[in-house]
């Protein structure tokens, strides 16, 4: 199968590669589905809180680095569509990190 070279910083990254008719010659490669996972498998590392007229591009750009990681914001608010998290002013939104990335250690 091909590399389709989707960076570890993608929401797709690690599905699976499939093909629709793969024994032809014009076989059509398409992503697995991706299921949101629960918001309470993400560690939290802040909250913000949305003001009218926000996007979510842009909260990702000032909490995360990354305005393309707007879909982490949502992984760990349970939300599907992004624009649901900021219709609602004062709406407290969960800044987590990556699936699977721990917290820092509890200093003993």
């Amino acid at each position: 199968m091909a590399n389709y070279n989707i960076p570890p910083t993608s929401r797709y990254y690690g599905l699976m590669v499939l093909k629709l008719n793969a024994s032809s010659d014009h076989a059509i490669a398409y992503l697995a589905r991706r299921f949101v996972p629960p918001a309470d498998v993400f560690t939290l590392l802040r909250t913000h809180t949305a003001v009218e007229g926000e996007r979510m591009d842009l909260i990702a750009a000032r909490e995360l680095g990354d305005p393309g990681a707007f879909w982490r914001i949502c992984d760990a608010n349970d939300a599907m569509r992004p624009d649901d998290l900021t219709a609602v002013p004062g709406r407290t939104l969960r800044i987590g990190l990556p699936k699977g990335v721990p917290g820092p250690a509890t200093l003993r």
